[in-house]
């Protein structure tokens, strides 16, 4: 039995927030849809049950067998999962009469109980559902409430298996990451050793023996993913390592050369290719930002496809995809929850590319990513490079690409980005850019009329992306950030900032 945890997605908004929080205790966590339990359950020490939109009561509820869990290994169930627990199991679920939302507090906490080690008697929990579990099971046990909630936390008589009403993975849950702990360590025996020290020597040996002396193509971006990947695969595989920077001329300003000159000295082998011409070619006229995305992912697969053909026997097909783009693609591995939009390098390849794929990050979230890169002696610079999208300036140009726009578009980048590093600010965002809006407003330069273009400055604060905040840049550097823009970049003469946090709005435009 190995040291993992199973979680069953029932599609709630939080589910990816549970992974976060089991992963920074330092126990490695999968998610799956709950429509989808694996075969072989052998390799999961403990079991964790999702929220859901869902009502137990009703006709489509979600109701997957947990035969094979239920009383045969640790298990908690979260809000719907506890429901779950109760409803099906001759308790009684019922709707609230009104909806319980929002903070609470625990109260009657039975403290010779391990759940609760160290949890404090009024200690703030955070509610979010319409039903509530009216009676519990004959053999489950009540080993907290709320004010609203008289059963927010139970236990099964002669069973590993706890319910909550409440999410300990959320913030506002204060002592949340201690509850799962207690479950995790002091319940289910898991031993906290998914370090990236760890992570680093199982992935190199589990690459070693995946790829063996065969020849791997990867695409360098000059961002962390697709870096981190490079060192991690080149410390596995050396030599048959064969890395490809595409230039698709959707990057920023003087960025083809940069990142060109940056893997220089890192005994990487890479080759600069630039198709700039090609992608701006099959997206001329193009606004759907689905589609965009599309023709740009077809394009990178082609050059790639040819690319391939260069280098003798090639055999694989690297990627820098990590956690949020699988979850973010296909709904935490084809479970219920909602596809939020397509990302270039996820989803496989098409037949006639007769290489197979290898995505050595795919399960990691990007400050899980970060430390696995400083655990690999990758500079500072470089790991904190702000992310920037795979179809990069095409989806910060909102409707039709074109090569003037992309010109406008980085040369407002360049000052946005410059102007924070200069500030002193760009440490303290984690993702910047600029957009290009598809409106033209009226101003005024000198004593003429102009009728140019507006574009949207964006910063946010996150730590993977999933959920992010708008930074509270000061007014002097926006100031003198807008009328830099204005002043030197021709078309454009209104500039705004975006204080939309995630959600309800994304981290990108389109």
């Amino acid at each position: 039995m190995q040291n993992n945890v199973l979680i069953l997605d029932f599609g709630s908004q939080y589910t990816q927030l549970i992974a976060r929080r089991v992963r920074e205790l330092n126990i490695f966590c999968e998610i799956k849809p709950y429509n989808h339990l694996p075969e072989d359950l052998s390799e999961y020490k403990a079991v964790i049950l999702s929220g859901s939109p869902f009502s137990v009561r009703a006709d489509d509820a979600p109701h997957p067998d947990l035969s094979q869990i239920k009383g045969k290994k640790p298990l908690l169930a979260i809000c719907y999962g506890a429901q779950y627990l109760a409803h099906f199991h001759g308790g009684n679920v019922a709707a609230s009469n009104t909806r319980e939302y929002g903070r609470a507090k625990l109260a009657g906490i039975d403290s010779e109980e391990p759940f609760f080690y160290e949890i404090r008697e009024g200690s703030q929990v955070w509610m979010s559902h319409s039903d509530t579990i009216k009676q519990l099971p004959e053999n489950a046990v009540k080993l907290a409430s709320t004010n609203d909630v008289e059963h927010a936390a139970f236990k099964i008589d002669g069973e590993l298996t706890y319910g909550i009403q409440f999410h300990p993975e959320v913030y506002h849950t204060k002592q949340g990451g201690l509850i799962l702990e207690n479950f995790l360590v002091h319940i289910a025996g898991l031993e906290q050793t998914w370090t990236p020290d760890a992570f680093v020597e199982t992935t190199v040996a589990e690459l070693k023996t995946k790829i063996g002396s065969e020849k791997v193509i990867l695409g360098l971006s000059g961002g962390v993913d697709s870096t981190v990947a490079a060192v991690l695969l080149h410390r596995a595989i050396g030599d048959h390592l064969h890395c490809i920077f595409v230039n698709n001329g959707l990057l920023r300003k003087n960025e083809f050369q940069e990142v060109l000159d940056q893997y220089e000295h890192m005994g990487l082998n890479v080759k600069g290719v630039d198709a700039s011409a090609r992608f701006l070619k099959a997206l001329a006229g193009e606004a759907d930002p689905e589609k965009k995305r599309k023709i740009i992912g077809g394009v990178f697969i082609d050059v790639f496809d040819d690319e391939s053909h260069k280098v003798e026997d090639a055999k694989w097909l690297a990627q820098g995809t990590i956690y949020p783009d699988v979850i973010e693609s296909v709904s935490a591995t084809g479970g219920p929850s909602a596809t939020i939009k397509s990302h270039h390098n996820v989803g496989g390849l098409p037949d006639f590319m007769k290489l197979k794929v290898v995505e050595p990050l795919k399960m990691l979230f990007k400050d899980e990513v970060r430390r696995v890169g400083a655990t690999l002696n990758i500079e500072d610079e470089r790991l904190g490079r702000h992310p920037f999208p795979g179809p990069g300036l095409a989806i910060r140009i909102l409707g039709d690409v074109t090569e003037e726009k992309v010109s406008i578009l980085q040369e407002v980048d360049a000052i946005f980005i410059n102007g924070l590093k200069e500030w002193g600010l760009y440490n303290e965002v984690w993702q910047a850019g600029a957009m290009l809006l598809p409106v033209n407003s009226v101003g005024v330069m000198g004593d003429e009329r102009t009728y140019e273009k507006c574009v949207a400055l964006r910063a946010v604060e996150s730590t993977d992306g999933m959920t992010a905040d708008w930074v509270n840049l000061p007014y002097e550097f926006l100031q003198k950030t807008s009328n830099e823009i204005i002043n030197k970049v021709p078309g454009v003469n209104r500039v705004v900032y975006d204080i939309s946090s995630k959600p309800p709005a994304t981290i990108e435009w389109e």
